[in-house]
């Protein structure tokens, strides 16, 4: 008897111990002052890093909304920068608190490799680009043809797809780096280079005639590119899931960085409880009830920060299209705070 119960208790104390780890990160994260967050470094639109320290890009505002809901602070942050190969078992040894660093909502890396997805920030697909010397209009015609592209992706999976489900041969020439991708395609290794079609867009801009080159019209796969956490850590799961939420329903409520003051007063119930004049929702996830609205006071809706990282204001020019609101013919849509 005396062997169960001790059983039970030291049962009971390892559920309490996964438990108490389980909901550290928030805790970490306001214990030192700043979020750790995984980012790519030189992917332009999405991450990167001028040369006076600057950081900008989707992935990076994403960042700072995260620090802004936390510390009504959007500098608390800090960039980890990593390369494909790394970023999954940075996250997964927790040297970063936040993988936000244009990665692919997958199965198997929801479950085998123990991460989680916090939601979409951007819709994406798989695309391919070429020299217009190569005179080719479609990727039908790329039979026999080098293709450049990174290890550690989705990408080098979907090219085999593709090429197969179409009996086409190929050569598949693959580099660990971003920049040695862009390298040995302007060098003349391969025929196309692909990625995701939003990584094309800004890899063109860093060539030396970007109008020398084009996007071909297909897109061979989805590729929901989101912010991913460990499992095991729900509470932390769910502050940067509704950090997204967040930026989504702004845009969607019409607040900006501009109007979010005068919105306070609003007597809109939606409003009242974004803004945290009404309810308590933001102490229900262990930030303070103004949360959302420090997130768009400090850095803006998902509309604003889409534009002008990579929307048509942007060095990108991308449309909205599948990133567009669910009411505008996009299918952004995030639950409501209620």
């Amino acid at each position: 008897m005396k062997k169960i119960i001790a059983s039970v208790i030291a049962g009971a104390a390892m559920l309490a111990g996964a438990s108490a780890a389980g909901a550290g990160t928030l805790e970490d994260v306001k214990a030192k002052g700043f979020v750790q967050c995984g980012v790519n470094p030189s992917l332009l639109g999405f991450g990167s890093e001028d040369q006076d320290g600057t950081w900008k890009g989707l992935d990076i505002d994403f960042c700072r909304a995260l620090a802004a809901a936390i510390f009504n602070d959007p500098t608390k942050v800090k960039y980890t920068r990593l390369n494909a190969k790394e970023r999954f078992t940075s996250l997964q040894s927790g040297d970063i608190d936040v993988l936000s660093r244009n990665t692919t909502w997958t199965m198997s890396r929801d479950s085998s490799l123990g991460l989680m997805f916090a939601g979409v920030i951007y819709y994406d697909g798989q695309g391919f680009m070429v020299k217009k010397s190569l005179g080719v209009s479609s990727a039908l015609e790329l039979s026999g043809a080098k293709v450049c592209t990174q290890t550690g992706t989705t990408t080098e999976l979907n090219l085999a797809d593709y090429f197969r489900s179409h009996n086409m041969p190929y050569e598949v020439v693959a580099f660990e780096k971003n920049e040695e991708v862009l390298q040995a395609y302007e060098a003349g290794r391969c025929d196309a280079y692909t990625t995701d079609a939003s990584g094309l867009y800004a890899e063109r801009l860093k060539l030396q005639n970007p109008d020398d080159h084009m996007i071909l019209p297909e897109i061979i796969s989805k590729e929901p590119l989101g912010p991913a956490v460990r499992q095991g850590d729900d509470k932390w799961f769910t502050v940067v899931k509704w950090t997204l939420f967040a930026l989504l329903n702004a845009e969607e409520l019409g607040l900006t960085k501009a109007n979010i003051d005068e919105k306070k007063t609003s007597d809109n119930p939606e409003i009242k409880r974004f803004v945290g004049v009404e309810g308590d929702f933001g102490t229900a996830i262990g930030l303070t009830n103004d949360w959302a609205y420090n997130i768009v006071k400090d850095v803006g809706n998902y509309g604003e920060i889409f534009d002008a990282n990579v929307g048509p204001s942007s060095k990108l020019g991308i449309a909205r299209g599948l990133n567009n609101l669910w009411s505008k013919g996009g299918i952004q849509y995030a639950p409501p705070i209620r």
